[in-house]
């Protein structure tokens, strides 16, 4: 590996990315409040035009709250095939400069450019210019030698912003900043910090390890070495999943399995298009059900031969829910369907399980 002062390491991430395609896709929302996310009484925002979020709203606020605070919202519901298709078309631009891309979401990504003879700003400024002129779409970038200042760089100028963590200057960059701007420091630890007296990364990285290793035990080192700038992680291309799954929380209980066909289907729609993206067949299939007094069960099936293909899996479905004990008075809250044990197609046709033939149930 190239030490640490040689890597150029980026991180790309598109600027309030659901309610940028909405406005690309309908220019009347220029400029207005977007909030994407379940409308529901049970909705929560899953992200916010920056007009919005000037009125507090922003990612994981229950709708109903955001409502309130921004009672002249345009409120929609996602549109997940639009996104990843713009997502497909962008990563795959990112490709077109290094094979290795570590995606943390639709819209965001490290890239490591090292073995490129540009710097990284300009490589970066380069890459914002494409996705700007071939989707329409702006990106803000953090600029650095590893991940965590990359990524942290990125917040820095959004949106559509580049900011770049030399590494002479890092530890000057870093000192000022809240401690719960570190990577892997959630409320609770940042609760604990603060309460050790611990308020700024500069705080942190002036605390002697056995000090810091009282406040958040086997974290110490990690967070000491964030706090000066240092991070070997690699910039890791995603492997091969284990699992895929989908589920949704319904607006209001519902009380059939007919209620929950529609969604069942759009699940197993979902799930056979990732298998077949990664060249993938599933040996389990798994049903989660949260009914509306908040018990949750899962079933599951593992038939004899490895599956991928709709029909195959909403059988199994229809098989699970078979299984599952009728929906009572309080009905289902919530529905899920997952895949698990993925096998290669040489591992798909080997026989195991137990054999169970529920293709016939049609409760789906």
């Amino acid at each position: 590996m190239t030490s640490s002062g040689e890597r150029k390491i980026l991180h790309l991430d598109l600027d309030a990315f659901y309610p940028s395609v909405e406005v690309l896709d309908n220019p009347e929302l220029a400029g207005k409040p977007v909030i994407v996310g379940g409308i529901g009484p049970r909705g929560v925002v899953a992200s916010a035009s920056y007009e919005a979020r000037l009125l507090r709203v922003h990612s994981a606020l229950p709708t109903a709250v955001a409502r309130r605070r921004c009672p002249d919202g345009i409120f929609l519901r996602p549109r997940f095939e639009r996104y990843r298709e713009l997502s497909r078309r962008i990563f795959a631009l990112y490709r077109t400069w290094s094979e290795k891309v570590e995606p943390l979401s639709m819209d965001e990504a490290y890239v490591d450019v090292t073995h490129r003879p540009d710097p990284g700003p300009a490589i970066a400024a380069r890459i914002r210019e494409d996705v700007h002129e071939r989707t329409g779409l702006t990106v803000s970038a953090g600029v650095s030698h590893n991940k965590f200042l990359a990524k942290l760089a990125s917040d820095f100028d959004k949106p559509d912003g580049l900011t770049v963590i030399g590494e002479g200057e890092a530890r000057s960059f870093l000192a000022p900043l809240p401690a719960r701007r570190l990577w892997g420091v959630g409320p609770a630890t940042a609760a604990r910090l603060e309460a050790a007296g611990l308020r700024t990364i500069g705080d942190v990285a002036r605390a002697d390890v056995e000090h810091l290793r009282q406040v958040v035990g086997n974290a110490a080192i990690r967070l000491g070495a964030y706090a000066v700038g240092e991070d070997d992680r690699e910039v890791s291309p995603p492997g091969r999943p284990r699992s895929i799954s989908a589920e949704t929380t319904f607006d209001q209980d519902i009380r059939n399995w007919a209620s929950a066909a529609p969604h069942v289907r759009k699940f197993v729609t979902r799930i056979v298009a990732q298998l077949e993206k990664h060249d993938l067949w599933a040996r389990t299939v798994v049903l989660k059900i949260r009914y509306g007094d908040f018990r949750t069960i899962t079933r599951s099936l593992t038939p004899d031969k490895a599956v991928r293909g709709t029909e195959d899996i909403l059988a199994l479905a229809r098989a699970l829910a078979q299984r599952a004990e009728r929906p009572p008075s309080a009905g289902i809250r919530l529905i899920g369907l997952a895949v698990q044990n993925l096998v290669s197609e040489m591992q798909a046709d080997v026989t195991s399980g137990d054999g169970d033939d529920d293709s016939q149930l049609q409760l789906f």
